[in-house]
């Protein structure tokens, strides 16, 4: 960009143009939102600003942004963080980025559970602000929709259910989970240190500290063994591409994403079988299993889960109509 003054338009033509010949699938949404960031407009006010002058911090802050996503890498570590249900996570480069199948994975796993006596969801509550105002807060409408902490004792009575998020990444199902149902406590666990990090900051940022305990180790060894039998589930989003379907993920994946987060062995189920086991033995009797995996995947896990002597054993579809969470009870 030359020192002429660009606009929030001209500059958003430029960057939708560098993008799409640099082999970006979708240049114009790239570059509304590395522009959003870069501006702090929403994408929606980007088109009422045409006219409004970038900044020379503004233009300094979208070409580091432009020269990243021209080499390939994924918006989500550009811009830091990705929304996940009703929560906003951050993401960072070595752990793996939530995505729109892992929440029919959530829905799945919340839907195995006992029904909690106060949902608590972002749309609620930002309508409850909305109407309500300042009021909101003063009659504790607000604060009677919060896991715990003052005005959150309608939900003390609940009894408390305990979840396993096995392989948990950024964290962002464990986060899920306890945000959405207020009755919940979560042990999550992985075997990266980068994703132990990011997970444990996710919690902290959300407030969930008190609710949510991250552990590193293999699968379900850094579970306490006193627990293990007590759970009403075990939740997991493991490793599952099978290594012959990994060269073809998009490129995008491949040179960007962890491989340890994504290879599942020759037939996708490497660690699933492992986790399966410890997840029959982990569970309190009619406590839920759900897993996602390959959409080639499901038919033989099925299967394994029910050779196990898992019950109820049923395979999900995802919003694309692919196979993707299987869910069995114990």
């Amino acid at each position: 960009m030359s020192q002429e003054t660009w606009t929030v338009k001209s500059t958003l033509d430029w960057t939708v143009d560098y993008l799409a010949r640099k082999g970006d699938e979708s240049p114009l949404v790239s570059a509304q939102w590395l522009l959003s960031e870069a501006t702090g407009l929403s994408r929606i006010e980007l088109y009422v600003n045409y006219d409004r002058p970038l900044s020379l911090e503004e233009r300094d802050v979208l070409r580091g942004y432009v020269t990243r996503r021209g080499r390939g890498e994924p918006l989500q570590y550009i811009t830091g963080e990705v929304g996940f249900r009703h929560i906003t996570v951050k993401v960072r480069p070595g752990v793996l980025i939530p995505r729109p199948e892992t929440e029919v994975l959530v829905s799945e796993a919340l839907a195995l559970l006992p029904a909690p006596e106060r949902p608590r969801s972002a749309e609620f509550l930002a309508e409850m602000s909305y109407v309500l105002g300042d009021e909101a807060e003063e009659a504790g409408v607000l604060a009677a929709q919060a896991p715990d902490g003052e005005g959150a004792s309608d939900n003390q009575d609940q009894p408390s259910l305990l979840v396993a998020d096995v392989c948990t990444g950024s964290g962002c199902i464990a986060c899920s989970i306890a945000y959405e149902h207020p009755a919940t406590r979560v042990i999550a666990t992985d075997i990266d240190s980068s994703a132990i990090e990011l997970a444990r900051q996710n919690v902290a940022l959300l407030g969930l500290e008190d609710r949510i305990e991250v552990c590193q180790g293999d699968l379900g060894e850094a579970v306490p063994s006193h627990l293990v039998g007590a759970f009403d589930a075990v939740v997991s989003n493991p490793p599952y591409v099978p290594t012959s379907v990994m060269s073809e993920i998009p490129r995008e994946v491949l040179d960007f994403e962890p491989a340890l987060a994504l290879d599942g062995g020759q037939d996708g189920l490497d660690l699933f079988r492992r986790l399966a086991v410890w997840a029959l033995a982990a569970l309190k009797p009619g406590g839920a299993f759900a897993c996602e995996l390959h959409e080639t995947c499901l038919d033989e896990a099925a299967e394994f889960a029910r050779g196990l002597g898992f019950s109820n054993v049923r395979i999900v579809y995802d919003l694309t109509g692919r196979p993707r969470v299987l869910t069995a009870l114990k």
